[in-house]
């Protein structure tokens, strides 16, 4: 009957056909089987397989057994070929990116460094957007013997990033693109390279003595000054700190000496001694 074929595991169909424009097909004569006779019937259908493949976001390792595309019976597979695992990996970095992988800080901060650089000198400094990482996360699932996706956080990221460099432009990075610029203050402030471009965020009174700032990228690009209250709130911002003195800090020490009246606010910041701090790295 139509209804006992509905509920059947198994159909052994002799007829069937699909309507124009139909998702499925119509099943119009079949006799109800079992698995017994379905294997029998199609015994040339019948194999089993290691799968290893990336899903639900880790790998899977199982012994299936299909019969044609049908999948009669899996269980876990304990010791998958190695090859498997790595594909299975790949499959997985490349669908979900470098998220799977454990970025500290210091790891983002110098992707940020050499995606900087590739964007402002390019080739030999490598490229680090999410499909170049994705060519060389291979390597790293070799040295780090990963086998799922756990694993992945044992890649030293940061080492990793360093081992794209040729030698030339790792003997020059802290030189084109800095970690820390020192202020004439004496502070050792970090640059940010997150936006398009790289940012020195500090207080101005550090800055009191400095008639320009650096230029990164090999002297091609010049840091953009985020000049910061003694409160550490944005007061003004430049790429051009000799001109601002001249022009923009008469406005700026005009809104902010009643404010802060305990701190030194020149006629002439290029000459005065800058401010320093208890704690110079920051």
């Amino acid at each position: 009957s139509a209804l006992a074929g509905a509920r059947a595991e198994w159909l052994a169909v002799a007829v069937a056909d699909r309507p124009a424009g139909a998702a499925s097909a119509r099943v119009r004569q079949a006799v109800v089987i079992d698995e017994d006779v379905a294997r029998r019937a199609a015994a040339s259908l019948l194999h089993t397989a290691e799968e290893v493949v990336w899903r639900d976001g880790d790998v899977v390792a199982r012994r299936v057994e299909r019969l044609g595309a049908i999948e009669l019976a899996a269980r876990p597979l304990r010791d998958p070929d190695p090859k498997l695992v790595r594909a299975a990996l790949l499959d997985g970095l490349r669908a979900q990116g470098p998220a799977l992988l454990r970025w500290t800080d210091a790891a983002t901060a110098l992707r940020e460094r050499l995606a900087f650089l590739h964007r402002e000198l390019g080739e030999p400094w490598p490229a680090v957007d999410d499909a170049a990482l994705a060519e060389h996360a291979g390597t790293w699932i070799d040295a780090s013997r990963a086998r799922r996706r756990a694993d992945l956080a044992r890649i030293d990221v940061a080492s990793a990033l360093r081992g794209l460099l040729p030698w030339e432009c790792a003997a020059r990075l802290d030189e084109f693109a800095p970690e820390r610029v020192e202020v004439p203050s004496g502070s050792r402030v970090r640059v940010d390279y997150s936006g398009e471009r790289p940012v020195l965020a500090v207080k101005l009174q550090e800055l009191f003595g400095w008639d320009a700032a650096p230029r990164v990228a090999d002297g091609r690009v010049p840091l953009v000054v985020h000049l910061l209250s003694p409160a550490g709130r944005p007061a003004a911002v430049t790429s051009d700190l000799a001109s601002f003195w001249r022009e923009g800090y008469r406005a700026v020490r005009a809104e902010l000496r009643g404010r802060y009246p305990r701190h030194p606010w020149p006629d002439d910041p290029t000459q005065a001694p800058a401010t320093r701090r208890a704690n110079p790295r920051r």
